[in-house]
């Protein structure tokens, strides 16, 4: 039997069973001991952790039926992680390696934390990552309708229709296959980087009003598009995206100190 299987046996998830592991390796001897299973105590400390890990909520928020559930799993992974069949089992290679590597991945998780929450992003380094991304923003938004179809030849058969007046947001609702179809492809306002390169590449080439003359072929299928109106594209208030920029700046500051420890073992 798998792992998933076992997991699904026991009504908790691998990763919920991985971070009970680590967190009983953090557990001090002094803390006090909630429940005893197979002579093996099971402190508050590790209750807890294992309570936060599976519910993804705070402790106060964790209601008593969800506390006795998740007692329950916990008490389970303590009864067959102290069965004689598993110290047999804890000495094989390939558990040892298991353990090992369960080990590390938890434990590196917590030192990105630690060390996250040590170098967090300046206001200079938030202003100037700000001021990059402003400057790098496309000059214009775009207010758009497309169809998209399977083939080149249904692409070419809509045009060849448009041409001969139909009218573009009838066509949409009636052949197109994406989810905006259905609004007549109306995809609202968005600046050309949100779109695929094919995409934004013929938009920013149309005038306003006008549609493609020519299929344009994305991974997504065969788009006929209409490009309706234009608008400058006006950066958002820092405050309304501080948050976001925040933690790019400190993402962007843990991968040069990850790097640098590279670099450091690599020589």
């Amino acid at each position: 039997m798998d792992n998933r299987k076992c997991s699904r046996l026991l009504g908790t998830t691998l990763a919920a069973v991985a971070a009970s592991c680590a967190m009983m390796l953090s557990t001090t001897a002094f803390a006090e001991a909630v429940t005893t299973v197979n002579g093996v105590e099971i402190d508050q400390t590790t209750v807890d952790q294992y309570m936060q890990s599976r519910m993804q909520k705070p402790l106060a928020e964790i209601s008593e039926e969800e506390r006795a559930t998740v007692m329950k799993e916990l008490t389970d992974i303590y009864l067959l992680t102290t069965m004689p069949r598993a110290k047999e089992l804890e000495k094989e290679a390939a558990t040892r390696a298991q353990i090992e590597l369960q080990y590390r991945a938890v434990l590196a998780q917590i030192v990105v934390s630690d060390w996250l929450q040590n170098n967090p992003a300046t206001e200079e380094e938030i202003e100037e990552a700000y001021a990059s991304e402003t400057l790098l923003a496309p000059d214009l938004q775009f207010k758009a309708r497309h169809i998209l179809v399977e083939t080149q030849g249904e692409a070419a058969d809509l045009i060849a229709q448009l041409d001969a007046g139909a009218n573009f947001e009838e066509l949409a609702t009636e052949y197109s296959t994406g989810p905006s179809g259905p609004s007549g492809g109306d995809l609202g306002w968005f600046a050309p980087n949100q779109m695929v390169k094919p995409f934004s590449d013929a938009v920013s080439a149309l005038e306003n009003g006008a549609y493609t003359k020519e299929p344009v072929q994305s991974d997504f299928g065969w788009h006929v598009i209409l490009r309706e109106d234009s608008r400058n594209n006006e950066p958002p208030p820092l405050d309304s995206v501080r948050d976001v920029i925040k933690q790019n700046v400190e993402q962007a500051k843990f991968q040069e100190f990850l790097e640098s420890l590279r670099t450091t073992h690599a020589e």
